[in-house]
């Protein structure tokens, strides 16, 4: 390790050796000791800082690492404990990262030694466990898992559906994976930042794979939106009675009725931005053809956001594929980045 002394095998004290045995198979608990101490928290975006400071509002301390010092204040005043040194979360129960990307979350793990970059999987404690909120490929959750597991550490993948939005109201759905001990250990972790948490199984590629396909059934469904949308518009109509009429019948769910009405209002406040999106879509693709399954109207929103994206509209909420397809239809919309 770059900067820090070795980590220490008493550093968690008994909850974290009740674990270990447990995985070997010799602990007489009947089920594993939820995480108690303090939280590591990488990955403070709109997002993540939402859920890191859920749980500092539940009584947990929550040390959130970041690169920039001109972050501290904004996480101090939600009830964080910032740091510019990562080695700061290395003696943590559980880190979570709330990260962009595949390569954002390698780097964490792997660390970087050009920078001077401690890696979780290198520095934290055996019996640890790195619960990964990030919406990432089942490869890298795979690789990541094998990481921490040569280390005696956990790795959970539990990616979330929801905004912003709902991230602060705790309204967020979690899809979790991974060894059940480790899962069952971070169980307090989702009541605190989510509305109901989805165990599917041991394997966090699994949880990363239902994120990816349920992100692309709301992508269709907001291209489609944009399209039906334009259609009323360019018929001279107010597309609001349309999105009622459709969310209070057929289409009832969260994502027609939420994303419906936001682009009749053709409102695009950041949230979900496209280059984000257009991440998501590639992922999604990649694992359709590796299962030998043709995607061809996500396919239609990979373009759809390629263009969005070449317009100058990255910094736009997925929401914007209802400007896109107004603009494809000649409408000519001008983007409102406004929440009315």
């Amino acid at each position: 390790m770059s900067k820090h002394e070795p980590r220490r095998p008493h550093a968690f004290g008994s909850a974290s050796e009740k674990v270990l045995r447990e995985r070997r198979g010799d602990s007489q608990l009947a089920g594993p000791p939820p995480v108690l101490g303090e939280i590591g928290f990488v990955g403070l975006g709109h997002m993540g800082t939402a859920m890191a400071a859920n749980l500092a509002s539940m009584g947990r301390q929550v040390i959130a690492y970041v690169r920039r010092r001109d972050q501290i204040g904004r996480l101090e005043a939600v009830g964080l404990r910032p740091t510019t040194d990562i080695g700061d979360l290395l003696d943590c129960e559980v880190v979570i990262s709330m990260l962009p990307d595949d390569d954002a979350v390698r780097e964490i793990v792997f660390g970087r030694g050009d920078i001077d970059l401690d890696g979780l999987a290198a520095g934290m404690m055996p019996g640890a466990i790195h619960l990964s909120m990030s919406t990432i490929s089942t490869a890298a959750a795979s690789l990541l898992a094998s990481a921490h597991a040569r280390n005696g550490q956990g790795y959970v993948a539990a990616p979330v559906f929801g905004n912003p939005d709902a991230a602060k109201a705790r309204q967020l759905f979690i899809v979790a994976a991974g060894v059940p001990a480790d899962v069952e250990r971070c169980q307090p972790i989702f009541d605190s930042v989510g509305q109901r948490t989805f165990v599917i199984g041991a394997d966090p590629g699994d949880a990363n794979l239902v994120k990816l396909l349920g992100n692309m059934m709301s992508a269709t469904a907001l291209e489609m939106l944009g399209e039906v949308v334009a259609v009323v518009r360019k018929r001279g109509l107010d597309p609001r009675p349309f999105i009622d009429i459709m969310t209070s019948t057929m289409f009832g769910g969260r994502a027609h009725k939420i994303y419906g009405d936001k682009i009749a209002r053709q409102t695009y406040t950041p949230g979900f931005v496209l280059p984000l999106v257009l991440k998501d879509v590639r992922l999604a693709l990649a694992e359709a053809e590796k299962a030998g399954v043709p995607m061809p109207s996500v396919g239609v929103v990979r373009d759809r956001l390629i263009t969005g994206i070449a317009r100058g509209y990255g910094e736009l909420d997925w929401t914007a594929l209802g400007l896109i397809a107004a603009e494809e239809a000649g409408l000519y919309a001008v983007p409102s980045v406004t929440s009315n």
